[in-house]
């Protein structure tokens, strides 16, 4: 059984990789081609050599044959270690800052690393890393929002540094724990 809870903090994160799939990403062409024609739109025509901006999703079809490369400044290992020791030394009480779309570059590194890490060794130890610098940002940064969300503050005076799936989450927890609260209390 779910609860409304669940179907908030699912669409929070549906939401947040609708926006990041529709966001803007820089390309290079990488061999010319014509005019594109899709669904409702065109891209295109591409001149090698180029610099262009398409949607992510839109990219990353057109990396896939050849036509263009994304040039984002995605996440690797190096980035989400010094994310992991920035947030291991901020206090219980304190988030460090991400970027917006930290979450959805996460999930799309871990996926792309899993797939090449079935016929690369060195790529399959470069999974495991992530895995595991993954793991322990977002246990950090939880342990850190239920504590947020636990500790009675006035609405106006949210937390600083949440992303919008945290939001979500911290949101729905203060309100779980809030109503508990008043039950227990309640004479």
């Amino acid at each position: 059984m779910s609860s409304g809870t669940d179907i908030e903090i699912g669409f929070s994160i549906d939401y947040s990789d609708f926006l990041f799939e529709n966001s803007l990403v820089s390309v290079v062409a990488v061999r010319s081609s014509p005019k594109i024609d899709l669904i409702g739109f065109s891209v295109g025509p591409f001149e090698e050599g180029r610099e262009y901006e398409l949607r992510l999703w839109v990219a990353r079809e057109l990396e896939a044959d050849g036509i263009v490369r994304v040039r984002e400044g995605g996440l690797d290992a190096a980035k989400l270690y010094k994310i992991q020791w920035t947030e291991r030394i901020q206090s219980v009480g304190q988030l460090s800052t991400l970027p917006e779309d930290f979450y959805p570059r996460l999930r799309r590194l871990i996926n792309d690393l899993k797939a090449v890490s079935k016929t690369s060794p060195e790529k399959l130890r470069e999974y495991e890393q992530v895995q595991n610098l993954a793991q322990d940002i977002v246990n950090c940064r939880l342990r850190k929002i239920i504590y947020l969300a636990s500790t009675p503050v006035p609405e106006s005076q949210a937390p600083k540094n949440l992303t919008s799936e945290e939001k979500s989450l911290y949101e729905s927890l203060r309100h779980i724990i809030d109503e508990w609260r008043s039950k227990i209390i309640q004479a």
